[in-house]
């Protein structure tokens, strides 16, 4: 896959852990927004990932960033995994993982001898005026939010 970074950030428009209507285009001009997909709720590194986002939820917000997951979980599965982990964040779905593939995340995976398509971990940093300024691919959960952090505190400076 090449790099979206310096593009202009694939549009979507999903439906989050409620059933409401999540655009890229509500955040221009005003956010920077964090957007990770994940595998899928529930999962050891997924919960691992989301519970390190959900702690520093505070510090990117005060930089004026917002974070969305997308995994092609259900609503209703999205719904428990915030409430039993008391997320602070939309988680949006990706069902007929469109997104996925538009962010060249959905990919071909093999576990346990088994290959079978999937949502590679990435994380995209997105701008206010909708450019992905940095993306993180096949992500390593350990130390990878600070490091999004950092990012999102040099940009803020700049």
């Amino acid at each position: 896959m090449t790099t979206l970074e310096g593009l202009h950030a694939p549009d979507f428009t999903l439906k989050n852990e409620n059933g409401e209507t999540v655009s890229l285009e509500d955040f221009s001009g005003k956010k920077y927004v964090v957007l990770y997909f994940y595998p899928k709720d529930m999962t050891p590194g997924c919960t691992t990932q989301a519970c390190d986002f959900r702690d520093a939820e505070k510090d990117f917000s005060e930089l004026g960033a917002v974070i969305l997951g997308v995994s092609a979980d259900s609503e209703k599965q999205h719904s428990k995994f915030i409430s039993k982990h008391g997320l602070p964040f939309s988680l949006l779905v990706d069902e007929d993982h469109k997104v996925s593939e538009a962010y060249g995340v959905w990919v071909e995976k093999k576990m346990y001898g088994k290959e079978f398509m999937g949502i590679e971990r990435s994380t995209f940093l997105i701008d206010p005026t909708g450019t992905v300024v940095k993306e993180w691919r096949k992500v390593k959960v350990k130390d990878h939010i600070q490091e999004v952090l950092e990012t999102v505190k040099e940009l803020s400076q700049a």
